[in-house]
């Protein structure tokens, strides 16, 4: 029989765990976050949910620790797949450390087609969400092209499929909510791409060196760091897809809604040029930019504007469910906030049914959740969301 999970305490009473522990008062920690008072302590009692990615941050460091200290998401215990995804982590963490391009190979150099094969096999299950099996494949691909582009014939096609292979490792870390090693991913993927010395590659690299430092709550160093790679980028052919994913990258990192929705304009322009693509699985086209638009307007606090661009948005051009998962996760975000709890709560439990290892440890998709069946249990609400809070450890 399956354990039934435990309680484990909200964000909101972390939140005040940490606060009392320095000895301050509520008017004090929320003056360090910015915020107003009112609204630190509704968090704190769980009358708001904490699900924005902007106001998690700007608490985690009024309180100097990071968000995830905060969101504290853990793996649910009837979730096997997403507990191997996590067993796995440490040998990734490993192999990105022994892979300094500055250090001799631990291991002997596989043939190149076997890695390619590998690699694309890695590529297709993170696609399809499948973080576990993707895991388990990243630590000796690594290491093994990291062996095969330290020397040899094989070694520039060896750097190009390192790149691929690091920002892959990047990205399973980021969703699997470890962000300070999903940096040290992207940064081994900008070593290999800067070897390859391809000015695309070095794009695409800082293109997870940036998604890195979103995740981490950087959110100016990534703007700075998407920015300065697409003014590197700019006239170099064939590097559309790469530019338009750092304009969106800008767009999501950016506070200012100004800012943000200047950005996104010029990736919305560039997508009507490029149309649908799957350069490097990046998927840049006007059903991508649609997907990062529903994500972007909610955490800007216009839930409404959100849920409009949900509605205009067919996911039949991105099969990949690593990108609809954002779709469905995000508008039932926008829907909670609207009130719209029903519909809330089918999209989320459809982006559960594609990504539950994305969504099960996703602090502000928890928060989400919490703040439903705070509403629910007011409202007598259904097995649907009750199934789901259980799976996510939410009380």
């Amino acid at each position: 029989m399956t354990p039934r999970p435990t309680a484990d305490p909200t964000i909101g009473e972390r939140i005040q765990t940490r606060r009392m522990l320095r000895g301050w008062s509520i008017r004090h920690a929320a003056s360090r976050a910015g915020i107003s008072h009112a609204t630190w302590s509704r968090i704190e009692r769980g009358r708001q949910a904490a699900d924005n990615r902007f106001m998690l941050a700007d608490i985690a460091a009024a309180l100097e620790c990071s968000p995830a200290e905060l969101a504290g998401t853990l793996v649910p215990a009837a979730d096997r797949a997403a507990l191997a995804a996590h067993a796995a982590v440490h040998g990734i963490r490993q192999a990105l450390i022994d892979i300094d391009p500055a250090e001799p190979p631990s291991v002997a150099a596989p043939p190149i087609a076997e890695l390619a094969r590998t690699l694309a096999l890695a590529d297709e299950l993170r696609q399809a969400c499948d973080y576990a099996g993707a895991a388990r494949l990243s630590a000796d691909l690594l290491r093994g092209l990291h062996a095969a582009a330290a020397a040899g014939p094989d070694r520039q096609a060896a750097l190009r499929m390192l790149v691929s292979a690091t920002f892959i490792a990047s990205s399973l870390l980021r969703n699997l909510g470890h962000p300070a090693d999903a940096w040290l991913g992207a940064e081994r993927c900008r070593d290999a791409a800067s070897a390859a010395d391809d000015p695309i590659l070095r794009g695409y690299a800082e293109y997870a060196r940036a998604g890195a430092a979103n995740c981490c709550g950087s959110f100016d160093r990534a703007v700075a760091l998407a920015s300065r790679a697409i003014d590197e980028l700019r006239g170099h052919s064939g590097g559309d897809e790469v530019l338009g994913s750092l304009q969106l990258l800008c767009a999501h990192s950016s506070r200012s809604s100004d800012d943000s929705r200047a950005w996104t304009a010029e990736a919305t322009d560039l997508a009507a040029r490029t149309g649908e693509t799957t350069t490097l699985g990046l998927y840049f086209g006007p059903t991508n930019v649609g997907i990062w638009r529903i994500g972007i307007e909610v955490d800007g606090d216009d839930p409404g504007r959100a849920a409009e661009t949900a509605r205009g948005t067919d996911l039949a051009a991105i099969p990949a469910g690593f990108r609809q998962v954002f779709y469905y996760a995000d508008t039932g975000r926008a829907l909670a906030r609207l009130r719209k709890d029903r519909e809330a709560i089918r999209f989320l439990l459809t982006a559960e049914r594609i990504a539950p290892q994305h969504v099960h440890t996703s602090a502000v998709v928890q928060e989400t959740t919490r703040s439903l069946l705070e509403r629910a249990q007011r409202q007598a609400g259904g097995s649907e969301l009750r199934g789901l809070c259980e799976r996510m450890r939410v009380a």
